[in-house]
């Protein structure tokens, strides 16, 4: 019995520490199905007028100074 007892013990505290894993992992897949089904989607609808037109800008970057010289962030 005491064998026995030893197992599950053990077996209980593999479970606490793999329960949190799990979820993540299953977290991790949904957002990647939903971020798939997204993009499908997205690719799927024709352009808008108004986002076709507009030019394309690259995303500034804020500069920092440290001690004498800037460097990008």
């Amino acid at each position: 019995m005491n064998t026995f007892l030893n197992y599950l013990g053990t077996m209980v505290v593999f479970a606490f520490f793999l329960a949190p894993v799990l979820a993540g992992i299953a977290r991790e897949h949904r957002i990647d199905r939903q971020l798939r089904v997204a993009e499908r989607e997205r690719r799927a609808q024709p352009p808008d007028t108004a986002d076709a037109t507009r030019p394309v800008r690259a995303a500034w970057r804020r500069e920092l100074r440290i001690g004498a010289r800037a460097q990008r962030v």
